[in-house]
């Protein structure tokens, strides 16, 4: 296609179990981590309707021309390309799931970005314990958020899959999450859930994670918000810069062919760039996760992996 970059990641399937010995003492969210904005936006359902909680002017034309609308509003919302365990295999460790609830969608609950997706919550979870189990020594930071439609009753079953499916697995928020101390412990799982009454309820889970975002279809607005968000200093945990344009609804709507992938194709080398000068670590102005777009189509995993290494004062390993 066009707008391919002529390579594409080659994978970092267990890079945390390759890190340097002095690294495995250091907290988690003093790391850099790759993570994935809008996770399951690979699998969006053209056949679903347009969100509640959409502008009224994309519900309004989903109402009167819906088979040009939900391929229109699928384009700019799918912002990744592989499922899951692949994501991870690429070295991501951080996944932004949005759950949602379908009107027509029964018991299940589903994941939403502009519209619903094909695949459940319960099947993306399994695949991801599936994962873990193949890969004891690396640990995955889960961010459940959104919850359109949700109801209490939802968030209690979802709640407690998540506690039963990942058990003993689930590193609870009274840790300091160090590579070591996770695997002392057989912990692989930080779930962070954006309800406030879920996490009080259940001591398993963690508050959800600040996702630091401009808000702009412009590269050079993004990172000039972070750079701004930076010399206000960082969360003292897990934070978020995310490295992902946006757009707002009269664009998508005079742009249908354009995409978000078009998009973003065309900024990313200077998204990369600002992205491979960071430093993590606790000091003001560190990084610690970085979400980006599509993934699969850069080096973005293989080069947040290498920041850690200026910790150290070394170079990462070729990839």
């Amino acid at each position: 296609m066009e707008d391919e970059k002529p390579f594409q990641e080659t994978g970092n399937p267990d890079w945390m179990s390759c890190l340097p010995e002095e690294l495995q003492d250091v907290p988690l969210w003093d790391l850099a981590l790759p993570g994935s904005h809008d996770s399951m936006s690979f699998c969006l359902d053209v056949s679903s309707p347009v969100l509640r909680s959409q502008p009224c002017i994309l519900r309004a034309t989903d109402r009167l021309f819906p088979c040009w609308t939900r391929p229109c509003v699928s384009s700019w919302a799918t912002t990744q390309q592989s499922v899951l365990s692949d994501q991870c295999e690429l070295g991501v460790r951080f996944l932004d799931l949005r759950i949602a609830r379908k009107p027509s969608g029964g018991n299940k609950l589903f994941f939403a970005h502009g519209i619903y997706t094909l695949m459940t919550v319960k099947e993306a979870l399994d695949e991801l314990a599936n994962w873990l189990d193949a890969h004891p020594k690396e640990i995955l930071i889960i961010s459940c958020s959104h919850f359109e439609s949700l109801t209490d009753e939802d968030h209690f079953h979802l709640a407690e899959f998540i506690i039963t499916l990942f058990g003993k697995k689930l590193c609870p928020p009274q840790d300091i999450p160090t590579l070591r101390s996770c695997w002392s412990r057989g912990q692989q799982v930080v779930v962070s859930y954006g309800n406030q009454q879920m996490v009080l309820q259940h001591p398993e889970l963690w508050t959800g994670i600040p996702y630091w975002y401009a808000d702009s279809p412009d590269p050079n607005k993004v990172i000039a918000y972070l750079e701004d968000q930076k010399h206000r200093g960082r969360p003292a945990g897990f934070y978020v810069s995310g490295l992902n344009l946006t757009e707002d609804a009269p664009y998508v709507l005079l742009h249908p062919l354009q995409g978000m992938k078009k998009m973003t194709m065309r900024a990313l080398s200077l998204l990369l760039h600002w992205a491979s000068e960071q430093l993590p670590g606790r000091e003001a102005g560190r990084v610690n996760i970085l979400c980006c777009d599509f993934v699969a189509v850069s080096q973005f995993c293989s080069l947040v992996i290498g920041l850690n290494y200026k910790l150290l004062g070394a170079h990462p390993p070729p990839v």
